[in-house]
């Protein structure tokens, strides 16, 4: 399946959309790693994985990922500590952010490992989890 759309609402739309289909898909309440749900809803939405790290300063969220989308955004898809994804676009203001995460995860593994990237992401998960961005993907374990 794959879906096609031609603003950043849309695209964040379908990615909620394939959450779901991931989550109904899942009748024994395991699912496969993060990185293989969020390169699927990629494949799935025509977007491209940005990067995927884990959030080590976060009480709520464990790893934060970004599906880009060219000219029509990028929208994150974030995993809280019981496994819950979460997703919502991220706004034009943030770009550098992404920006920056993004030139972190093209690095060598050796290079990574002597620069940071948890102000970035810290800065940009606070951003993402406001009150009126947050969208919750409904999961199997959801009433």
């Amino acid at each position: 399946m794959r879906l096609r759309a031609h603003s950043r609402g849309m695209k964040a739309e379908y990615v909620e959309l394939v959450l779901l289909e991931q989550s109904l898909a899942s009748t024994d309440g395991i699912y496969p790693p993060f990185s293989d749900r969020v390169s699927d809803v990629a494949e799935k939405t025509g977007g491209s994985v940005l990067f995927d790290v884990r959030v080590e300063s976060d009480i709520r969220i464990q790893r934060m990922a970004v599906i880009g989308f060219g000219v029509d955004g990028t929208v994150a898809i974030m995993m809280d500590k019981n496994g819950q994804l979460i997703s919502a676009p991220v706004d034009a203001d943030s770009d550098f952010l992404v920006a920056e995460l993004t030139a972190w995860s093209s690095l060598p593994m050796a290079e990574q490992v002597c620069a940071s990237y948890s102000g970035a992401a810290a800065t940009l998960l606070v951003e993402l989890l406001a009150p009126h961005t947050a969208l919750v993907a409904p999961t199997a374990t959801d009433p």
